[in-house]
């Protein structure tokens, strides 16, 4: 991993953890920063709060929101299907949907989805000016306990552009994937996502929790880097394609090696997931298919931001070596990943 959010070129992999380590001290960060070589943990350590109220440090061991570090996820699912012959990467969706979502064009493909490439509107506009702890959900949070749940929401957007002629990021699109692998498989989403991509990963701290079955092992999401005021009526209480999978961060180092040993889907499937397809200049990196590719390397990267939540996991397949820092508040990560080296 050669870019300056993660080290300098000349930064070797057993350094990379007290780097991160003054990083986090530096900024306060709540939440866990992890180094692995593979299977090798270089570097593991918490810091802050899992839960202020009840004053639980947070620990390695917790599991933390992720946000669209689900997308990925999502995509391997629908990876799956493919590699069944359940669905098409060039399938339109509408004969999925049936008479469902009418605003959405009939032409939106299974693969322009994966791309964000539909022209579907989003019911969240991550491009706005506001904040994202600003952002209300226009159904009541515990409405939304499935996926076939945010049908009403995604009713309202109309298609802002034709599909397949520009890059939008969508958490729609996502959703819309969710359902359609969901309808397809003929199971929940979140059991579909545990059998054809958790487990194959060995990832059995991970999965879709419910907000209001509060568990001792999660941390809580806080709006605020100080404060009481937590994320619980900002989010679904149960996630879907677009994010709420909640993780440890043992559990997203060991993602990586299953995903490049193809474990999940075949190595070839994996290669079309992770093909750059275009750069995203306000991110700095590229997109595939689910995933993000660093700008000037083959890193693949995979990232969350939600209200209370912000992580990023990035894996340099020509090492092995795998950086990931979550956090349980929205900004908490990124100064951790991209501030300057310390000492």
């Amino acid at each position: 991993m050669t870019t300056a959010e993660d080290r300098s070129p000349t930064t070797a992999p057993e350094d990379l953890g007290p780097v991160l380590h003054a990083r986090a001290e530096a900024t306060g960060l709540s939440g866990v920063v992890h180094v692995s070589a593979g299977e090798e943990v270089l570097f593991a350590r918490a810091y802050g709060w899992a839960d202020r109220a009840r004053g639980v440090p947070a620990s390695v061991e917790h599991r933390f929101g992720v946000a669209s570090v689900a997308k990925g996820f999502t995509a391997l699912a629908i990876a799956s299907l493919v590699e069944e012959g359940r669905l098409g990467w060039d399938d339109p969706v509408r004969p999925v949907l049936g008479d469902d979502l009418p605003l959405v064009d009939d032409g939106v493909t299974v693969d322009q989805l994966l791309a964000h490439t539909s022209g579907i509107g989003d019911y969240l506009d991550e491009g706005g000016d506001g904040e994202i702890t600003d952002y209300v959900l226009t159904l009541p949070p515990h409405a939304l306990d499935d996926t076939e749940a945010y049908l009403p929401m995604l009713a309202l957007q109309p298609q802002v552009s034709e599909p397949g002629a520009a890059f939008a990021y969508s958490n729609a699109g996502y959703v819309l994937l969710a359902l359609v692998a969901q309808r397809v498989a003929g199971v929940p989403f979140p059991d579909l996502v545990t059998a054809r991509v958790l487990g194959p990963a060995g990832m059995s701290r991970t999965g879709f929790p419910r907000s209001d079955e509060p568990a001792a092992d999660l941390a809580v999401g806080y709006l605020d880097a100080e404060g009481p005021r937590t994320n619980v009526l900002h989010l679904p209480v149960r996630g879907s394609g677009d994010g709420g999978l909640a993780t440890t961060a043992a559990d997203l180092a060991a993602f990586w090696p299953a995903l490049t040993a193809g474990r999940i889907v075949s190595p070839a499937t994996v290669a079309r997931l992770t093909e750059p397809l275009r750069v995203v200049e306000d991110e700095g990196m590229r997109y595939g298919r689910g995933f993000w590719l660093g700008l000037d390397s083959p890193d693949l990267v995979l990232e969350g931001y939600d209200a209370g939540v912000s992580a990023r996991t990035r894996h340099d397949p020509a090492t092995g070596v795998t950086v990931t820092v979550i956090a349980n508040t929205s900004d908490g990560a990124w100064p951790v990943l991209r501030g300057p080296a310390a000492g």
